[in-house]
């Protein structure tokens, strides 16, 4: 063989190394984040119940002192959380010491203070499990269950964005009266021999108190996040305008997610990946009143969107708004680790996980089966946009890896 021949012969080899050598490197490392994803939804799914137990073990700090050092940019709480248990005890059952009307808002909540000075968020139950809310799909009065199953939810999906959450019973006239301020006192009333409050809030009316059975009412409590974590609100920009007949421009213009990639913080970091995973939390749990939205303050788009507020969900279980998913098949983008808990979940894993995350609830069952039902079908729907999305634009621009390390942000 001569010399010319042998010099293209041996580049050919070396560009066939070189390209097979990149190709194993891509596949194994993408093999090994699959595995991590794997491993990460085995460790989920083994953690899954959580029961509600005073005992802190290994520590002297309190339970409210536990979760505040959870807190950082990217999650609310860890993957590992032996603790969740105790905290989530203290959350129902710690004495109240203080209560006042809720922070503002269209919807009634109060504003409670427990036994160590830690707030939370208490929503009183407006519809027992069974009552579908007719009309657009953010109509009705928030759904304290909703919270609860919401909150679980994002357990589920390893996104750890939503503050904590539990159910819990409150003695209207011997926990909250005695110690409750006067604008929450003042909204008080009997009504039959149920004690009531209206409170204070956009759409709060004497004319629609929210009524306990008796003097015992039913509600949700969610964990204030820390004071040290001041949070930012956003207007989200996939937002509607709630007015008939004028549609927000994501409504009308399919290139919308262009301009929104044009735009700070969805230019860079990851902002835009979360607005898709909360399109995903959203659509599931039936939540199209997401106008607003919070971060930490001060973050240039690298701290989470938390999500808050998520009582305007779980209103009709035949009604599958499209819409919310918006932002998933207008962007055609998702991360892959959370395209692999989606796959993880399908063939009646996501309910049977939802179902089983929240059993030990005191105010367990927190969702009727329609509405476990109706998350499972809503799921395929989520898995056949993203199939769209890959089979029109391919499987490489589509699924974006986005594996942060999320203390170090």
């Amino acid at each position: 063989m001569k010399l010319k021949q042998r010099v293209v012969l041996l580049a050919i080899l070396l560009v066939i190394f070189i390209f097979t050598k990149v190709f194993l490197i891509d596949n194994l490392d993408t093999s090994a984040a699959n595995r991590e994803d794997q491993r990460a939804f085995h460790r989920m799914m083994a953690s899954l119940r959580v029961e509600l137990d005073p005992r802190l073990d290994h520590t002297l700090q309190s339970p409210w002192e536990i979760a505040a050092q959870w807190v950082v940019p990217r999650e609310v709480y860890p993957e590992e959380t032996p603790e969740l248990g105790a905290v989530m005890h203290a959350m129902t059952t710690k004495k109240i010491i203080k209560a006042d009307v809720g922070y503002k808002g269209t919807q009634l909540k109060a504003l409670l203070i427990l036994e160590g000075g830690q707030k939370v968020v208490f929503k009183p139950k407006r519809y027992a499990r069974d009552y579908v809310v007719e009309g657009e799909p953010y109509a009705g009065y928030d759904r304290h269950n909703a919270e609860v199953a919401a909150f679980h939810l994002d357990r589920i999906l390893g996104f750890r964005r939503a503050p904590l959450v539990v159910g819990r019973f409150v003695n209207l006239r011997t926990e909250i009266k005695p110690v409750a301020t006067e604008q929450l006192l003042g909204t008080f009333m009997t009504v039959g021999n149920n004690t009531c409050f209206y409170g204070k809030c956009y759409y709060c009316r004497e004319t629609e108190p929210a009524c306990a059975d008796g003097d015992v009412m039913e509600g949700s409590v969610t964990l204030w996040l820390p004071d040290v974590w001041p949070l930012q609100k956003h207007r989200h920009p996939w937002g509607r305008t709630y007015r008939e007949g004028k549609l927000a421009r994501w409504e009308y213009d399919e290139s919308y997610c262009d301009a929104v990639k044009k735009t700070s913080p969805y230019d860079s970091g990851p902002r835009l990946l979360d607005i898709i995973d909360t399109a995903i939390f959203d659509y599931l749990i039936g939540n199209a009143d997401r106008h607003h939205y919070e971060s930490f303050q001060d973050d240039e788009g690298a701290s989470m969107l938390i999500l808050l507020d998520n009582a305007k969900s779980f209103g009709n279980p035949a009604l599958d708004e499209r819409s919310i998913l918006a932002p998933l098949y207008q962007c055609c983008i998702i991360r892959v680790s959370t395209w692999n808990r989606l796959n993880s979940l399908k063939n009646g894993v996501l309910k049977s996980a939802l179902k089983t995350a929240m059993s030990h609830d005191p105010i367990s069952p927190v969702l009727s089966e329609s509405h476990l039902d109706a998350l499972d079908q809503r799921l395929l729907s989520i898995l056949a946009t993203v199939k769209q999305c890959t089979d029109q634009f391919g499987p490489d621009a589509v699924l974006v890896e986005d594996r942060m390390t999320l203390s170090h942000l």
